[in-house]
């Protein structure tokens, strides 16, 4: 009876040496879940800091497209974020950096900014810019305008994009929650206090 006794409670202390030793399974970076890849109100990186000061175009554009990451480095997907906005509109940049690219790739005007204090760089496209490259930019500041073509867009947009080295990320993660809200705020009655 004594042996057996032993012979469970050691069965049991093997168990759990072994589930406190194994190894813990490596999450997948937050771009690669099934739950990053919706449209959310909310930044889906944490790993961005949320240092933007403005939209890129106007106070809160209509999100044409979302940000819907690849399943592979080669993948169909959205590297970017889509923003509704007519051409001629001027474009800020998100937060303030020192203009990287100012020029036409594949006969569209793009622009990138390197990120201030960060190994970020946004980008922006079909844009005719206004400033040159290696200007330092503030956070709102005008880069450029939108161009009237060379959008991917069913209408006018600009695609904005973020990038960490070679790696796409959600652009939208660089706004805080206050420029990510819509609608204006409401004030809620405060209950248990007399009326005057």
């Amino acid at each position: 009876m004594r042996a057996k006794r032993y012979g469970r409670c050691g069965t049991w202390l093997v168990l759990g040496f072994l589930l406190l030793t194994a190894p813990t399974p490596t999450p997948r970076p937050p771009f690669l879940t099934p739950a990053a890849t919706e449209l959310t109100p909310t930044a889906t990186d944490t790993s961005v800091p949320a240092i933007g000061r403005a939209w890129p175009v106007g106070a809160r554009p209509t999100v044409l497209r979302g940000w819907e990451p690849p399943a592979t480095v080669y993948g169909r997907g959205h590297r970017g974020v889509d923003l509704a906005a007519p051409p001629g509109s001027p474009v800020r940049a998100v937060a303030a950096g020192r203009v990287s690219f100012a020029g036409r790739v594949a006969g569209r005007g793009v622009i990138s900014v390197e990120l201030t204090g960060t190994d970020l760089r946004t980008t922006y496209e079909p844009v005719t810019a206004s400033v040159e490259q290696g200007a330092e930019v503030a956070a709102g500041e005008v880069v450029g305008t939108v161009e009237p073509t060379g959008s991917h867009c069913a209408t006018a947009c600009v695609h904005w994009g973020l990038r960490r080295g070679e790696a796409y990320l959600d652009p939208l993660s660089l706004l805080p929650p206050w420029l990510l809200r819509r609608g204006p705020s409401r004030l809620l009655p405060v209950l248990g206090i007399p009326l005057p």
